[in-house]
């Protein structure tokens, strides 16, 4: 077989998914163009694991262009690597970056609302779930999707992220909420109540127009 795979399962309802599907219809095409510029600390997340971590299973949520996928991929030549999205763009320029990795790479077309390491044949959850700038977009639903990524996680797997923080500009703050994104310092104590934390960074951006986070924790073994 060769190509990157595809899980076909029915996206979630319409209603819950359609405006930031449509959003990405044009910003898929422009992403990985403009996101370097401000989407920091996706390079970094490898950093926080152990030396010695070579998970066998990979899962990103909100996988988006593939970029974290990419470098899941060379980083882990042996590792099952899984990416989730609900935008059809945005996996479509993955599925055009991740097709030298043939089938060892699954795109899922759909919302992360339920574990899903056994219906791609992950025995006993994944080893390691990432997700980069995708939980302050899930505006109320992130403390799910962290829940969530807890129970596909096996015991003693590991959860790293990069995601933004908060902001003590109230006009940025606003201004990001039309982007769909949720700045308000909301991820980390849900992480922290979820994981066992092993490390956790706050780093400013801009001269501290923002603040991201970096984090790592296990789920207890």
């Amino acid at each position: 077989m060769t190509g990157v795979a595809t899980d076909t399962s029915p996206i979630a309802p319409e209603h819950e998914v359609s405006t930031l599907r449509g959003y990405y219809v044009l910003h898929a095409r422009i992403y990985d163009l403009t996101r370097w510029t401000f989407l920091f600390g996706r390079d970094s997340i490898w950093s926080h694991l152990p030396a010695d971590e070579t998970p066998r299973s990979i899962l990103e949520i909100g996988c988006g262009t593939g970029r974290v996928l990419e470098t899941a991929a060379r980083r882990f030549p042996n590792a099952r690597i899984v990416g989730v999205d609900l935008s059809t763009d945005m996996l479509g320029v993955a599925r055009r970056k991740l097709a030298r990795f043939g089938d060892r790479v699954t795109l899922a077309n759909h919302a992360y609302e339920t574990p899903i390491a056994g219906r791609h044949g992950i025995d006993g959850g994944f080893d390691l779930v990432v997700t980069s700038y995708a939980l302050t977009m899930f505006q109320e639903g992130y403390a799910a999707a962290i829940e969530v990524a807890h129970d596909d996680l096996r015991p003693g797997g590991r959860f790293a992220t990069a995601d933004f923080h908060d902001t003590r500009w109230t006009a940025f703050r606003r201004w990001m909420g039309v982007n769909h994104v949720r700045m308000e310092g909301h991820l980390l104590p849900t992480l922290e109540r979820t994981f066992e934390t092993e490390t956790v960074h706050l780093k400013r951006a801009y001269g501290g127009v923002w603040r991201w986070i970096e984090y790592c924790g296990r789920r207890p073994a």
